[in-house]
C-alpha cells in the first residue's frame, strides 16, 4: 500500500485540473484546445491568473510561451525550470500537459505557505503548441524561445489555410519581436516535467509514478502520392494509377517493418490521411498522409526508414505513382540526467515508492530542452494506457503522489543547496 500522505494540496490540485479542463472541452472529459487557438488563448490566461494570485512574476512572450517565476535568495544563479504544455490534441484528454503546468504551480505554492523561499529562481514554462497537430510541426514554444526554429515555419498552414504566423498575431504575439523572447541557456540550470505516462507499463507493473530514463528520437514525415483520376465504372482495374490504392500497400508495410522485432520499442503510426478529389465515384488521383516512426536507438529508427523507402518507391513503380516526401521533424533520443534520476530515486524511497525506470516513447518539451541543460522526468500512471483521447485519466491520488515526488525534486535542486 503508497502512502497517500502528501505535502502538496491533493484536492486543490485536482480541482484546478478540473477547472482547466472545462477550457475548449469536448464531451463530458474531453478537451481541444488547438495551438494559439481562441481555447488555447483562453487557457493561457486562466493559467496566468492562477500564477498571480501566488505571487509570481509572469509574461506571455512573443512565441506565446506564458512564463511564471518565483525568485530566489540569489536571483543572479541559472534558474530551475520547470513545467510542460497547455494546448491539447484535437481529441484529446484533460491530463496531456496540463498536469504539468498544473502541478508545477501547486508545487510553488506549496513552497509559499511552507515559508520557504528557493536559494535560486523557480520558473514554470508553459510551453506553446507542444503538440504539433495544428501545423504539423510540434515543440514549438520551447524550439522557438531557444531560437531553433526552421526557415518557413511561421508560413505553415492550418486545415483552415490560416499560417502560424497569422495564428500568433491573432493570439497577441508579434513575431517581428522574437529577438525579445529569446532565453540565454546559462540562466537555466536545469529542466523537471512531470507528465502522464501515455502508456500502460505504470499499470501493467501496479505503480502511481514512474522515472523517465529519456524520450525516443521521433521522425516525422508527409507523403504525398499522385497517381490519375478517372471514372470509377470504366477504367480497368489493371488500367489504373490509384493512390489510394498505393498509399495503403505502404501504410501496411510500415506496419509491417515496426513489428518485424517482436518485443522491440519501435513504434510506427499513420495518423492523418487526405484524399482527392474524395468523391465516391472518382478514382484517387492524390493521397496525402503522415508517417510516425519512432526507437529508442536512432540508428535502428533510421535502418527501418531505409527500407521503407525502398518499399515506399517499389510500390510507387508497381502503380504508375510519383511521390514527394517532407520531413517534418528528426530528432534523437535524449538521457535524462542521472544525478536527477538518484534525487528522484531517493525521495521516492522516503515516500515509500518504487517506481519503474522506464523510457519515453512520445516526445516531449523535456526533449528540446535537453539540448542545453539537464533534465529530468516523473510519469504519473494513465488508466489502460490511453491518451490523446477524452477517455485519458489518472487518479487523484497518483496525481498527488507525482506531484509530491516533483515537489521533494524541486526542493532538493532549488532549496535545499
Amino acid at each position: 500500500m503508497k502512502a497517500l500522505t502528501t505535502s502538496v494540496n491533493g484536492a486543490r490540485l485536482n480541482d484546478n485540473l478540473q477547472i482547466l479542463g472545462e477550457i475548449g472541452k469536448i464531451g463530458s472529459t474531453g478537451v481541444s484546445r488547438l495551438a494559439h487557438s481562441p481555447e488555447d488563448k483562453q487557457a493561457v490566461l486562466h493559467v496566468k491568473k492562477y500564477m498571480d494570485q501566488i505571487g509570481l512574476k509572469t509574461q506571455i512572450d512573443h512565441f506565446g510561451n506564458l512564463i511564471g517565476r518565483m525568485d530566489g535568495v540569489s536571483n543572479d544563479s541559472p534558474a530551475l525550470v520547470i513545467g510542460s504544455h497547455i494546448d491539447s490534441q484535437p481529441y484529446g484528454g484533460r491530463y496531456d500537459g496540463a498536469l504539468g503546468v498544473i502541478g508545477a504551480i501547486e508545487v510553488l505554492e506549496t513552497l509559499q505557505e511552507k515559508g520557504i523561499q528557493p536559494e535560486i529562481p523557480i520558473v514554470i514554462f508553459a510551453f506553446a503548441d507542444e503538440e504539433g497537430s495544428r501545423f504539423n510541426k510540434g515543440l514549438f514554444g520551447v524550439r522557438g524561445m531557444l531560437g531553433k526554429l526552421e526557415e518557413g515555419e511561421l508560413e505553415r498552414n492550418d486545415k483552415n489555410g490560416m499560417t502560424r504566423r497569422e495564428a500568433l498575431i491573432e493570439f497577441g504575439c508579434d513575431p517581428s519581436k522574437f529577438k525579445e523572447s529569446l532565453i540565454d541557456p546559462s540562466t537555466i540550470t536545469a529542466f523537471l516535467e512531470l507528465h502522464i505516462e501515455q502508456g500502460p507499463v505504470l499499470e501493467a507493473k501496479g505503480e502511481p509514478v514512474g522515472i523517465v530514463t529519456g524520450i525516443s528520437g521521433p521522425l516525422w514525415l508527409t507523403i504525398e502520392m499522385e497517381g490519375l483520376a478517372g471514372h470509377a465504372g470504366s477504367v480497368p482495374m489493371p488500367m489504373r494509377q490509384d493512390a489510394l490504392v498505393g498509399a495503403a500497400k505502404v501504410i501496411v508495410k510500415l506496419n509491417e517493418l515496426a513489428q518485424e522485432v517482436p518485443g522491440a520499442p519501435t513504434v510506427s503510426t499513420v495518423g492523418s490521411l487526405q484524399v482527392f478529389p474524395d468523391s465516391r465515384n472518382i478514382i484517387p488521383e492524390k493521397v496525402t498522409f503522415t508517417v510516425d516512426l519512432r526507437d529508442i536507438d536512432e540508428s535502428k529508427r533510421d535502418q527501418i526508414e531505409q527500407v521503407f523507402l525502398q518499399e515506399l518507391e517499389r510500390i510507387a513503380d508497381e502503380h504508375s505513382l510519383t511521390y514527394t516526401i517532407t520531413e517534418d521533424t528528426r530528432s534523437e533520443p535524449r538521457f535524462c540526467n542521472e544525478n536527477i534520476m538518484q534525487i528522484m530515486r531517493e525521495e521516492s524511497a522516503e515516500m515509500n515508492l518504487t517506481p519503474p525506470e522506464l523510457m519515453s516513447g512520445p516526445f516531449h518539451d523535456s526533449l528540446e530542452m535537453s539540448y542545453v541543460c539537464d533534465y529530468g522526468m516523473i510519469f504519473v500512471r494513465s488508466k489502460d494506457g490511453i491518451s490523446h483521447n477524452p477517455k485519458e485519466y489518472s487518479s487523484p491520488e497518483d496525481i498527488a503522489l507525482g506531484v509530491e515526488l516533483l515537489y521533494k525534486t524541486v526542493y532538493r535542486m532549488a532549496c535545499k543547496r
